[in-house]
């Protein structure tokens, strides 16, 4: 059951980091800048799109290629692999807002946006060592019966 509801807010978070690229696509200006703090990095319009997209599109490709590696009877790994991809989606979501914030002419206070920036990339990380501590302690159950 929770590998279909993973599926499906999956799929849902799919489509919400299309929208957000493509209203990022359009909101940003023809030359992007990505960093400052080590002198000016600044990448064109259609490369960052272009970019961006393929890095979502490998990321949410593999969901399939783990679902056809991996046998029918894998359902809590394929359930966490769900759940990896949907926790990237959150942070390219994040990442992509915060790209195009920087780059309109508003004013903003950007230390305020830090603790979400760091908030998604740590749920991210967390997801990551969950399937691990999961492993191991499933490995540990099975050897105290």
């Amino acid at each position: 059951m929770a590998f279909k509801i993973f599926k499906v807010i999956w799929v849902l978070s799919l489509f919400a980091v299309l929208a957000v690229l493509f209203y990022v696509y359009a909101s940003l200006p023809e030359t992007v800048v990505v960093n400052e703090s080590a002198g000016t990095i600044s990448v064109g319009k259609q490369q960052l799109f272009y970019i961006a997209l393929s890095i979502l599109a490998l990321a949410n490709a593999s969901v399939f290629a783990v679902t056809r590696i991996f046998p029918e009877e894998s359902y809590p790994f394929k359930t966490w692999y769900y759940g990896l991809i949907l926790f990237a989606n959150l942070f390219f979501i994040v990442a992509l807002s915060f790209i195009s914030l920087y780059n309109s002419a508003e004013k903003f206070d950007y230390p305020r946006i830090g603790p979400i920036i760091y908030g998604s990339f740590v749920l991210l990380l967390a997801w990551v060592i969950a399937w691990p501590v999961y492993r191991i302690y499933s490995m540990m159950s099975k050897k105290a019966i």
